[in-house]
């Protein structure tokens, strides 16, 4: 029996992996949850009917298992991979530690399935949830209009940080609410959310954030350096899914119809685009489901050969979970 370990089983992309794992007839038998700290004794719920265990990560023996699923953070993933490596566990690692390392290939699932091949290190990385919802609507128009400038601009719900961002924008909105001071809840975005939108992703690194950075980053890698990216995220006070306008020039002419028709050939997408009021999908539209939406596709008349669309996903499922899960039947494939 190949054993999956999932790494962060009681956190956001765990849970929802857990969930996925579950929805597509993994036993429980097969699946590993392993979390930090986790006192003797605690349990996790796998489907309806069955609780598991949870297994401390500075205890478990990666030995015992065939494939290691890291949705931890980036300094978790760099402390424990190398272990579970030690012990030839295959890994997927969720947390964007080993994103920029040339030897670890980024896999988004129908995109670029054959990098898989070159884990010559046993690690193979998944994108950022944004990077993952923008690239799979473009795959198939990428190659037909050799898109060389992509402007993104992103709108990330509090989920992006975890529970505890989710946690401190109901708290806040709850004092709101209730005529309280919140300056007690600002540990995670160290300013108010609720009702609010901060342009501010992650630390900054120089002019950029983190979450700006490693859009470039990520998808130079899958699509190659030539392109050029320029990329802009903010959070609103939203608790999952993630929004994103997206502008994209071409090398060749745009015929805006045929994109649409690409896209809506394009497995995980849905195009739902009426030029009507309420005419498209919203971020709490998208919340537990596994495609990528796509509404407002339209010609850019700013630059020669231009397009642009608003995406929207549930980040947790679309935006890493269901490639976290395709990449790891892919492994089991082979």
């Amino acid at each position: 029996m190949k054993k999956i370990a999932i790494i962060g089983a009681t956190a956001n992309y765990g849970r929802e992996l857990l969930n996925m794992l579950e929805e597509n007839g993994f036993s429980a038998d097969e699946v590993f949850a392993v979390d930090t700290d986790s006192p003797l004794g605690t349990q996790i719920s796998y489907g309806e009917d069955v609780d598991m265990d949870v297994y401390n990560l500075r205890d478990f023996d990666f030995g015992s298992a065939k494939l290691a699923v890291f949705c931890v953070s980036e300094d978790l993933a760099k402390h424990y991979i190398p272990r579970a490596l030690a012990k030839s566990a295959m890994v997927i690692d969720c947390s964007g530690a080993y994103t920029t390392d040339s030897d670890v290939p980024l896999i988004i699932s129908g995109i670029n399935d054959e990098k898989i091949a070159e884990a010559k290190r046993g690690i193979i990385a998944v994108p950022s949830p944004q990077v993952t919802q923008i690239m799979i609507p473009l795959q198939k128009i990428y190659d037909t209009y050799k898109i060389k400038r992509l402007v993104i601009n992103t709108y990330m719900a509090a989920s992006v940080y975890g529970k505890e961002a989710m946690d401190e924008l109901f708290n806040q909105t709850r004092k709101i609410f209730m005529n309280e001071p919140i300056g007690d809840d600002e540990a995670v975005f160290h300013k108010q959310i609720a009702f609010n939108v901060l342009p501010q992703v992650g630390d900054f690194i120089g002019d950029e954030t983190k979450y700006e950075w490693a859009m470039n980053v990520e998808i130079k890698k899958i699509l190659g350096d030539n392109i050029k990216i320029h990329a802009n995220c903010a959070v609103v006070p939203a608790f999952i899914g993630i929004g994103a306008f997206v502008n994209a020039e071409c090398d060749n002419e745009v015929d805006v119809d045929d994109v649409r028709n690409l896209m809506r050939d394009t497995k995980g997408v849905v195009v739902f685009d009426k030029h009507v009021d309420c005419g498209y999908v919203s971020i709490n539209d998208a919340q537990s489901e596994n495609d990528v939406y796509v509404s407002r596709l339209r010609q850019d008349i700013s630059v020669e050969n231009g397009f642009s669309f608003w995406s929207v996903a549930d980040d947790l499922r679309a935006g890493t979970a269901q490639n976290a899960f395709n990449v790891l039947k892919l492994i089991l494939k082979k």
